[in-house]
């Protein structure tokens, strides 16, 4: 009964923050709509009891929409929504298509046959889950997400001209940072 109770109190927000998306004028709206819809669908996943899955989702969704929100603000020619603006185009073929699918999605729910559970869950599913996706790819995909974090790193190191020992000389004991413009940070 809790089980069917927090479903539907995580549920309900999860569509609600997902058709909120297409209604704000606002970008930044638009997106912690978009990530509080997305962290509902992480806390049905821990519902299932993915805990893993749950978790990355949970922390993967929260780091790429504040992303978003930032990129959206610096580049975007009206991420406050001062002007109004739409999220769709061609309104009338988009309501079709959706129409269409969520009614063959409903009826393939409730048409499919549904196989009743043979067995028991495994004791381990995050380590089962793992082995299912990667296999023995295992340290493959966890050498190439680190070689990927230092190459973002290194990206960032290089693409930044000055550093504090431009700033501060080179033994960072200079009172005043040598700026190259005024009124920064420091400055």
């Amino acid at each position: 009964m809790l089980d069917d109770v927090i479903f539907w109190v995580l549920a309900l927000p999860a569509v609600a923050g997902g058709a909120m998306v297409f209604r704000f004028d606002s970008m930044a709206r638009a997106t912690y709509a978009l990530l509080a819809s997305l962290l509902c669908v992480g806390g049905e996943v821990l519902l299932l009891g993915l805990d893993y899955l749950g978790i990355v989702i949970v922390l993967m969704m929260t780091i790429e929409m504040a992303l978003m929100a930032v990129f959206m603000l610096m580049y975007m020619m009206n991420p406050a929504g001062l002007m109004p603006m739409s999220m769709v185009h061609n309104k009338k073929g988009a309501t079709v298509i959706c129409a269409a699918l969520f009614a063959a999605l409903a009826a393939g729910v409730l048409v499919a046959p549904w196989p009743s559970r043979r067995g028991r869950p495994p004791a381990d599913p995050t380590g089962n889950l793992g082995m299912s996706l990667m296999g023995p790819q295992m340290l493959t995909m966890m050498t190439l997400g680190l070689a990927l974090f230092a190459t973002m790193v290194a990206t960032v190191v290089l693409a930044t001209r000055r550093g504090r020992y431009d700033r501060f000389g080179d033994d960072l004991k200079s009172r005043t940072p040598d700026d190259p413009v005024r009124g920064g940070v420091g400055g």
